[in-house]
C-alpha cells in the first residue's frame, strides 16, 4: 500500500474515536440483524470454519446475510476501500475519456503502484481499470485529487457522504487508498453490500472487475493483471476486489453466481493470498451448496375463495398482494398457513385487504402478506334477495302447496254450499 499524505490532525482523531464508538455498539445491532436476516438459514448444513478475523455471505437478489463472522466489527479493510473511491468517481465522472493530471504524489517503492509520475495524463477508464485490477495506489491517488477539484480530503469527505447514503453505518474512511490510518474501517457486511450497490448500478464497474487482465493506452502503455486470482480461474466468480495491510491482513471482496442464484462473499484478516482464495471458495462453496432461490408466493396468487352472502353459488377470490422471494436452505420444508373469512357481505372494494398468508420454511415463520379482494363485490338489494328468496326450490314448493291447499279448500267450500242449496227445497215439502 501506498502512503497518502498525512490528513489532518483533527480529521484523524474524530476518525478514530469513530472507530471505538462503532466497534462498541456494533455487538448488539449484529445480534439484532442475525435474528431478523438470517431466518431462511433456517436447516442449512454446517458453515465451513474460516481462519479470518471477520467474513459475510450476502445474497443480493434478496438483502439477506447467509452467514457471518464477525460481521457486524469494526476492522481494517485494505484497498476494499478502493470500492468506495470507483464509486464516487463514477457517480461524478460521466465521460470516462476525460484526461487526470496526476498530483505531486510519491508512493514507496513497495506499494501497488502503476509508475504514475507526477504530471502524467491518463484517462479516467484507465485509471479505473488500474485502481480495481492491481490495485494502484497512483492511481487511486490521481482520482481522488482531481475529482476532489484538487484536494484529496474533499474526495474523503465525498466517500463518507455517500456511505452515509447507502446506509453503510459502521463504515467511515481517512484514505482513497485503504491505507491503516485511523478511522478508516469497515464491516464484513458493508463491504458485502457496497460491493453488490457497485456491481448492480455500474455495468461498467461490473465489466471491469471480471477482466483478468487488461492494457492501458493512454500514456505509456502498460499491461496490468488482476490481483483477483479467481477471476478466469473459476467460470463462476464476477470480481470484485482484493486487499492486503497490516492490519487487515489479506482481504477479498467476491461476487459468483451457480444455479440461478448470485452471492456476495468477503474474508478479511486471512495470512496469505492462498488462504485468503481458499476461505473465499469454501463460503461461496457452502452457500451455492446449501441455499437456493425459492418463490413460494406470487403476487395474483388465488389463496382462498370464500363465499358470497345472499349469492348462491357465487366465490369471492383473495390474492396474495406481493410476490415472496426468499433464499432459503435447499432441505427446508415450505408451507404456507391462510387465514381468511368463510364468507364475504357486501359492498366491498377491490383490493380490500381480507386475510394474510403467512409463509413458514421448516416451521418457522419468514413473512406475512396481505390478501386482497381481486374484484369489487357490490351490495345485494332488498329487491334481489326477495327476489331469489321467492325463487328458491323450497320457497316455490311451499308457493306451490299453498296455492293447491287454497284451491282444494275453495273446492269444498263450494261442494258443501252446493250440497246446503239441494237440502232446503226438500224440508220445505216435508213441512
Amino acid at each position: 500500500m501506498s502512503r497518502l499524505r498525512a490528513a489532518p490532525l483533527l480529521a484523524t482523531v474524530l476518525g478514530g474515536l469513530a472507530f471505538l464508538i462503532a466497534a462498541v455498539t456494533a455487538p448488539p445491532a449484529a445480534l439484532a440483524a442475525a435474528k431478523a436476516a438470517r431466518a431462511g438459514a433456517a436447516q442449512a448444513g454446517a458453515p465451513p470454519v474460516l481462519p479470518v478475523s471477520a467474513a459475510a455471505l450476502y445474497a443480493p437478489r434478496t438483502g439477506q446475510m447467509l452467514y457471518g463472522v464477525a460481521d457486524e466489527r469494526p476492522v481494517a479493510i485494505a484497498s476494499t476501500t478502493k470500492l468506495m473511491t470507483a464509486l464516487v468517481v463514477l457517480e461524478h465522472v460521466h465521460r470516462l475519456g476525460v484526461m487526470f493530471t496526476q498530483n505531486d504524489f510519491y508512493p514507496a517503492s513497495v506499494d501497488s503502484q502503476i509508475g504514475l509520475v507526477p504530471g502524467e495524463r491518463m484517462s479516467v477508464h484507465d485509471l479505473l481499470v488500474a485502481l480495481m485490477l492491481p490495485s494502484a495506489d497512483d492511481a487511486a491517488e490521481d482520482l481522488a485529487y482531481n475529482v476532489g477539484h484538487g484536494s484529496v480530503a474533499r474526495f474523503v469527505e465525498m466517500m463518507n457522504t455517500e456511505a452515509q447514503r447507502l446506509g453503510l453505518r459502521h463504515t467511515h474512511y481517512t484514505t482513497p487508498i485503504g491505507l491503516d490510518t485511523p478511522g478508516n474501517y469497515s464491516t464484513a457486511t458493508d463491504l458485502v453490500r457496497l460491493a453488490d450497490y457497485d456491481l448492480r448500478h455500474s455495468p461498467y464497474f461490473a465489466r471491469i472487475v471480471a477482466l483478468r487482465s487488461a492494457v492501458l493506452r493512454t500514456g505509456p502503455v502498460r499491461t496490468v493483471v488482476n490481483r483477483n486470482d479467481l477471476v478466469g480461474a473459476v467460470p463462476w466468480i464476477d470480481g470484485v476486489k482484493t486487499g492486503h495491510t497490516g492490519a487487515a491482513g489479506y482481504v477479498l471482496v467476491a461476487a459468483g453466481h451457480r444455479d440461478g442464484m448470485s452471492l456476495v462473499s468477503a474474508v478479511l484478516g486471512t495470512a496469505g493470498e492462498g488462504q485468503r482464495d481458499a476461505a473465499t471458495m469454501s463460503l461461496l462453496n457452502y452457500g451455492f451448496g446449501q441455499f437456493s432461490v425459492r418463490t413460494p408466493v406470487h403476487a395474483g396468487q388465488i389463496l382462498a375463495a370464500p363465499t358470497v352472502k345472499d349469492r348462491p353459488g357465487v366465490h369471492a377470490s383473495l390474492a396474495a398482494a406481493s410476490t415472496l422471494t426468499r433464499v432459503l436452505a435447499r432441505r427446508a420444508r415450505v408451507s404456507l398457513k391462510v387465514t381468511a373469512p368463510r364468507r364475504l357481505t357486501g359492498p366491498l372494494p377491490a383490493q380490500a385487504a381480507l386475510g394474510t398468508v403467512v409463509v413458514l420454511a421448516a416451521g418457522r415463520p419468514i413473512a406475512r402478506i396481505p390478501l386482497v379482494l381481486t374484484h369489487a363485490l357490490p351490495k345485494v338489494s332488498g329487491l334481489t334477495v326477495a327476489a331469489r328468496f321467492i325463487t328458491r326450490p323450497l320457497t316455490l314448493a311451499l308457493i306451490a302447496l299453498a296455492i293447491a291447499a287454497a284451491t282444494t279448500a275453495g273446492a269444498l267450500a263450494r261442494r258443501r254450499r252446493r250440497r246446503g242449496t239441494e237440502a232446503r227445497p226438500a224440508e220445505l215439502e216435508t213441512a
